[in-house]
């Protein structure tokens, strides 16, 4: 039974709104071509020569004028990929290896396996007509064409294609600088021995690696012990990065300082508690600085869910990437509705529709093979098996 009220909590939409019109696109800047992999652009990215930049061979065979396949020809050069060739003589063929510039007299290229050569003079077996075996020059793209538009993620192939059409450097949308705070006394580092009531840090992880996955430079400021004193140092001193996002610490207990330290240091609240589960506590607000600072749920499921639904909308703003279409799937088996709060459960792809894997906020060792996120909307009964439902894929 869901026991929250539709005016306590903010619609997940509502939250998405709040955090795109608190945020704007990073500055540009040029990054070498070898580097910006995985970077996003910041304008249209245009070719700066011809591809191909002449034509070429498209085989290895021999150039000649189409006019002349029907007769024996003298080969009076040889032409290799990167020569320069001079023009060939009228009544003439070169031999030509693929990707060979065309030397200028001829217009066509026939291949080995279909002409005759013997004693320096071939001919061949084939009628040609102009073109044939050509690769003209631009008829990939030509200079000035966009080869990637604006706000695209580059991707190796991306990164050959601006290669190759003659960049050197890219104008890529600064990558979002972020910091990482766990937050709790209980936290122990992965690995280590455990007394009673410890937990492993797993979250930091969790926050490391999936905001990385984004395309943020992300550090680690710490984990926060639960002192007001601590919780307000750390805190201040992320508030330098364009993101700040921390684990637990956002609730009502007498040691969730979170809150209270950001009002101390200005930061002011976007919105606090939002209508998913798990997940709900989840706090927002802008620093004075212009950081950027979502408090996530300390149980792993709530800061994964926190994670998809919240802060990567909001890194893709700061990026200027778009958001990508919405996909629908239909369920493996029904799913009970929560009222008034809109249900992300981890979830398997299995033959064409999705399998939650998990129910509750703790459960991040059954989320390990999940592939993304099921979202069922908030209503009364079940999510009935077979009917689509919105998923968003965790990009594993």
């Amino acid at each position: 039974m869901d026991l929250d009220t539709s005016q306590t909590l903010l619609v997940l939409q509502e939250a998405r709104s709040r955090l795109r019109g608190a945020a704007g696109r990073l500055d540009a800047e040029d990054v070498p071509i070898a580097e910006a992999t995985g970077r996003v652009t910041a304008a249209p990215q245009r070719a700066v020569v011809d591809l191909p930049g002449w034509d070429n061979s498209s085989l290895d065979g021999f150039a000649l004028r189409a006019a002349d396949a029907d007769r024996e020809l003298p080969v009076a050069l040889a032409v290799s990929a990167g020569d320069d060739p001079p023009a060939l003589a009228p009544g003439a063929a070169a031999s030509i290896a693929t990707g060979g510039v065309v030397p200028e007299g001829a217009d066509a290229v026939v291949a080995v396996e279909h002409a005759t050569a013997t004693d320096g003079r071939v001919r061949a077996d084939e009628r040609l007509e102009a073109g044939d075996g050509i690769r003209r020059r631009g008829a990939d793209i030509t200079a000035g064409a966009v080869v990637v538009d604006a706000g695209v993620r580059l991707t190796p192939v991306a990164m050959s294609a601006l290669a190759a059409a003659g960049l050197g450097a890219v104008a890529a949308v600064r990558r979002p600088r972020a910091v990482v705070l766990t937050t709790g006394d209980e936290l122990v580092e992965p690995g280590a021995p455990l007394r009673r009531g410890q937990v492993h840090d797993s979250n930091s992880l969790l926050l490391l690696e999936t905001l990385a996955s984004f395309g943020c430079a992300v550090e680690h400021g710490g984990r926060v012990p639960d002192t007001r004193e601590e919780t307000e140092r750390l805190f201040a001193a992320a508030l330098e990065a364009d993101l700040v996002v921390s684990s637990g610490g956002v609730s009502v207990g007498p040691r969730d300082h979170v809150k209270p330290s950001l009002a101390a240091l200005g930061v002011d609240e976007l919105f606090w508690r939002v209508a998913i589960q798990p997940g709900k506590p989840v706090w927002a607000g802008r620093a004075p600085g212009g950081a950027i600072v979502l408090g996530l749920p300390g149980n792993p499921l709530s800061a994964l869910v926190g994670l998809h639904l919240l802060v990567g909308p909001l890194v893709r703003t700061l990026l200027g990437v778009a958001e990508p279409d919405a996909v629908e799937l239909p369920l493996a088996e029904p799913v009970r509705r929560l009222g008034r709060r809109t249900r992300a459960l981890p979830a398997r792809l299995v033959g064409g529709g999705i399998l939650p894997l998990a129910d509750a906020s703790h459960q991040i060792a059954r989320a390990a093979a999940a592939d993304g996120l099921v979202l069922i909307e908030a209503g009364d009964g079940e999510h009935a098996a077979g009917a689509p439902a919105p998923f968003v894929a965790l990009g594993r």
